[in-house]
């Protein structure tokens, strides 16, 4: 990717799920090169959906979207496998099964940058136990390296969702709640560590926080998203304390955000 091409652009995106709830409503921004970027909202606020847009997982009813100087919707599905390759996205509760070795989990990261081969091998034998280790010392899990997944606390698990995506290197770093389950010091720790990486490699990272105190501190711009719209999109030291209550109070809660969203209405979005 070119240095002066944006991580992200959407314009005007919407979507809703099946329920007929509208979780996007008309979102447009902007992600620069290596920029990092706070999400915060209430609950329902739609978070997810746009983190998983974001991503490329999920298309919206209308829009453009453009990731990484692509557009995800107009690729092949094998072009557009690559491009996923390219964007990492942890998760609030990280989907992995329950038998797997967090070595097997973390490395993981590369599948989708490896041939097939070399992925069976992986599954097997992984073939980075030192590059893996090292990743999941500096979340304080290097003791964990061959325990099963289902023998980790939730705090555990989400750090090992953060060792896989710093361990695929991507190019746009998507973290949704990825320190819910972590006390104030960890959840501190861990999300320096997402950015030192990020900002090491020149990656776009965009995290999603219900901490608002924490999103404030740690990240130099803030989006405020509620009932799908963006409220707010300005630098941190710029929010103020009536726009975050009017971001907060009284909001109304709508269908979880995680729920499967609408069909495609039948227009691919444009680019």
């Amino acid at each position: 990717m070119s240095s002066g091409t944006p991580a992200a652009v959407l314009d005007a995106v919407s979507l809703a799920h099946r329920n007929g709830t509208r979780a996007l409503r008309s979102v447009s921004l902007r992600l620069a090169p290596g920029e990092q970027v706070a999400v915060i909202g209430p609950s329902g606020a739609g978070k997810t959906t746009l983190l998983r847009v974001l991503s490329a997982t999920l298309a919206p009813q209308s829009g453009a979207v453009t990731l990484l100087g692509q557009c995800p919707w107009r690729l092949s599905p094998r072009a557009r496998q690559r491009l996923r390759a390219r964007l990492g996205l942890v998760h609030q509760a990280p989907p992995l099964p329950p038998v797997q070795r967090v070595i097997t989990a973390v490395s993981a990261g590369r599948l989708g940058r490896w041939s097939a081969g070399r992925a069976l091998l992986n599954l097997a034998w992984p073939l980075d136990a030192a590059g893996i280790g090292a990743g999941l010392r500096r979340l304080d899990l290097e003791d964990r390296l061959y325990s099963r997944c289902d023998s980790l606390s939730g705090g555990q698990l989400q750090r090992v969702g953060i060792a896989r995506a710093l361990y695929q290197q991507a190019d746009l770093l998507l973290a949704d709640e990825p320190v819910s389950a972590m006390d104030p010091r960890l959840a501190a720790h861990c999300l320096r560590i997402l950015q030192a990486d990020a900002a090491s490699r020149g990656a776009a990272l965009v995290v999603s926080l219900h901490a608002v105190d924490l999103a404030l501190e740690a990240f130099p711009r803030i989006i405020g998203l509620r009932e799908g719209q963006v409220l707010f999109d300005k630098p941190a030291a710029e929010v103020s304390p009536a726009e975050l209550s009017e971001l907060f109070d009284n909001a109304q809660l709508s269908a979880p955000e995680a729920t499967r969203a609408a069909e495609p209405a039948g227009v691919p979005p444009r680019c």
